[in-house]
């Protein structure tokens, strides 16, 4: 495994590293909170970051594995295209923003706009969430094992979510929709991915979109 250390390297020396067929694992050491880390990578190859990151980390991750031993700052894997970043802290504000597809784990909290306009990813947060998460988006999932904050899922198009908590409120257009066994297997499929152990699936309830924005309405004006 080939090792940088923020300390002696530049994030340019990194990021190009993503990109060199010689590689297949790398070490961060001392990433000391700095910004875009493992960012653009476009081919297999496992990242292990030792400690906390800053803005936009992953971003625009293709098939990467990328894993954070710490917290991580704004737009933690944003744009991502797929494979899979997992924190073992916690995220800041708008994780996976605008992610096409690929695997997002959160074991602790992620802050406001959690998976705001995702396209296809899954995100799965082993805390809670804050205010506006899933904002407009289109389609993946997004599980949340503890609480979420006001206006979950404004806007809703098609993603599925999964809150075993209590969200503070819904936003316009997000309703909550019945548990079948199909969603129970989605779940725990999912869950099992993630890596987390020890959650209860029962207490899980499934919002969706009641399906009533699609097209504008002057009935429905007060909502958009």
């Amino acid at each position: 495994m080939r090792e940088f250390d923020l300390n002696e390297h530049s994030l340019r020396e990194l990021n190009l590293a993503l990109h060199d067929d010689s590689s297949d694992s790398l070490r961060v050491v001392n990433p000391a909170g700095k910004h875009s880390i493992a960012v653009g990578a476009n081919k297999t190859i496992t990242v292990d970051i030792k400690g906390h990151v800053g803005y936009y980390c992953a971003g625009m991750n293709q098939q990467a594995t990328i894993d954070i031993h710490g917290n991580a700052g704004p737009g933690l894997a944003e744009n991502m295209m797929s494979g899979k970043v997992h924190v073992k802290g916690n995220a800041s504000q708008y994780c996976g923003a605008t992610s096409h597809g690929g695997l997002i784990v959160i074991e602790g909290d992620a802050a406001a706009r959690c998976g705001i306009s995702m396209k296809g990813s899954d995100i799965v947060v082993g805390g809670c969430i804050g205010h506006m998460s899933a904002f407009m988006a289109q389609s993946g999932r997004l599980v949340v094992c503890g609480d979420t904050g006001d206006a979950l899922g404004d806007s809703l198009y098609e993603a599925g979510i999964y809150v075993a908590g209590r969200p503070k409120s819904l936003g316009a257009d997000c309703i909550e929709k019945d548990m079948r066994d199909e969603h129970k297997q989605e779940l725990a499929e999912l869950i099992h991915a993630a890596g987390l152990i020890g959650v209860d699936l029962s207490n899980f309830k499934r919002y969706g979109s009641a399906r009533k924005l699609y097209h504008f309405n002057i009935d429905n004006a007060g909502a958009y």
